[in-house]
């Protein structure tokens, strides 16, 4: 083994605010120096330790802008390091960012990194509501690098049909893979409960989630009150909960500079290799297949190839969780069964242990170094997703180092997506006449009532469109009722746009 050039964690600093209001709050900075400390004494360092990085690298943190926010955390801790980085938003960039500095670890490039990221949209959400100004701390000198891009993830034309977000999006992939599984509307249900039912019993026993709640499969499914339709078939407990106050930090070293710190091996978790990718098909209405992401079998077998394991050889998972298509998703381009017993959480899942915008997987990956801590001599793959299963990360670490050829990055030359259909489906423009329904939501109010019908599928020639159904609640109610994929239809223009009507 070549300690100057393999990467190890060798500490983590998770933070959870559950009580945090627009008058009672810790500021991003505040919050990222915290953590940054925590994971100084989880390395059993003197805190003094981290005035010596060479590397700050900070997720974007909705919301806070200042010129330099790696900077400003980097002398808050009398820390000069040579390189400053900072991320877009994605779920995927936490994995992303730390793979990158492993990889430039193996590349000799850096021997002591702080990776960290936080979420404060609660109190920034209750402050817009009030109409009050925060005093987080502005500024920063000089400016960080950007890595990884900072791309929209939704078009005008996607939008304006109601695809405006993760609510409206991610449905539409759940319900074209259960007509694709052949699910009935109830079973389905029932299979979201249950997979989701297991992420709660792990949230509970995780000090930093957000909604340390046990729930049943039927709570988690029942439309209640508390529990009201989102977008079908998502009701509010399925769904990523990104209103939280979070953050986790990871220091990422050589075993080299381990040593030299005097950091006791029992400390040390092993980056075995990672890889990232993202879809061919960027925007959601133009995938090819809606119950395929090749781009994420891309980045989780390269990430497994490049660690030498085979998922059967993987002992915990925590998958990118923002609604159960996501998992159920990972099922399907890894080939595993979701009842799998292994599990595919560490920390209960971004509904129930907390979906912190960019910065949820700093704290998988955090969990998952403690959990291998105390599990000596075993395995975890990290994945990440960002926009609609648009952009892919994954990790392989263990508590004990890699044999063979030294950890790496990077995808494959041979991709699996080479034999999966990737190329984007234009929309059509103006389409009209007879069509079939490849996947659908409707979206729902406050009240309770259905308020729009989205629907994505092909002309009679095989083009791709988008519409709206009429807005007719009683119409709503019963398309959410029974399966509408491979239902077909009639196409029209209307001013607002391309309407699909039942046939």
């Amino acid at each position: 083994m070549d300690e100057e050039h393999t990467p190890v964690i060798v500490g983590t600093g998770q933070l959870v605010d559950r009580d945090a209001d627009q008058d009672n709050y810790i500021e991003p900075l505040e919050m990222l120096t915290r953590v940054a400390n925590s994971a100084a004494d989880d390395a059993g360092v003197n805190r003094s330790t981290l005035q010596k990085v060479d590397t700050v690298a900070l997720v974007g943190v909705t919301g806070w802008h200042p010129q330099n926010a790696p900077g400003l955390v980097a002398e808050k801790l009398g820390a000069h390091p040579a390189n400053e980085f900072t991320t877009a938003i994605g779920g995927q960039v936490g994995v992303t960012l730390t793979n990158y500095a492993a990889s430039r670890i193996v590349a000799g490039e850096s021997d002591l990194a702080l990776v960290g990221g936080c979420n404060n949209l609660r109190v920034l959400m209750k402050a817009r509501a009030v109409n009050k100004q925060l005093s987080w701390t502005r500024g920063g000198t000089g400016e960080p690098e950007l890595v990884f891009g900072d791309e929209l993830g939704t078009n005008e034309v996607e939008t304006s049909y109601g695809m405006a977000g993760p609510p409206e999006i991610y449905p539409l992939f759940e319900n074209a893979l259960r007509a694709r599984l052949g699910l009935g509307l109830q079973s389905h249900r029932q299979r979201m409960g249950s997979l989701f039912e297991k992420f709660t019993e792990v949230a509970v026993a995780n000090p930093y989630a957000w909604f340390p709640v046990q729930r049943s499969a039927e709570e988690l499914t029942r439309v209640t009150r508390d529990n009201r339709m989102i977008s079908f078939p998502y009701p509010k407990y399925l769904n990523a909960i990104l209103n939280t106050e979070q953050a986790a930090a990871l220091i990422v070293t050589s075993v080299a500079k381990a040593r030299t710190l005097g950091i006791a091996e029992h400390k040390w978790v092993y980056w075995w290799g990672g890889a990232n990718s993202q879809e061919e098909a960027w925007w959601a209405s133009e995938r090819p297949d809606f119950t395929r992401c090749p781009a994420m079998k891309d980045s989780t077998t390269s990430a497994l190839v490049n660690a030498a394991l085979d998922i059967s050889e993987i002992d915990y998972m925590d998958f990118y969780s923002c609604f159960p298509v996501a998992v159920e998703m990972a099922c399907e381009m890894l080939d595993l069964d979701v009842n799998d017993v292994r599990g595919f959480t560490v920390t209960g899942g971004l509904p129930y242990a907390g979906g912190p915008a960019s910065a949820y997987t700093l704290h998988s990956l955090a969990t998952m170094v403690d959990k291998l801590r105390d599990n000596s001599g075993k395995k975890g793959l990290v994945t990440g997703n960002g926009w609609y299963l648009t952009k892919h990360s994954a990790a392989v670490l263990s508590s004990e180092p890699k044999g063979g050829e030294a950890p790496r990055t990077g995808l494959l030359d041979s991709l699996p997506s080479e034999q999966m259909d990737t190329a984007p489906r234009r929309l059509a423009q103006n389409p009209a006449g007879p069509a079939d329904i490849e996947a659908y939501t409707v979206s729902y109010g406050r009240d309770g009532k259905p308020s729009r019908g989205i629907v994505l599928g092909r002309t009679a020639g095989g083009e791709r469109f988008l519409a709206n159904t009429p807005n007719d609640s009683s119409l709503l109610e019963e398309f959410a009722s029974s399966e509408q994929v491979g239902q077909k239809g009639l196409l029209s223009q209307w001013d607002s746009g391309t309407l699909f009507e039942p046939a």
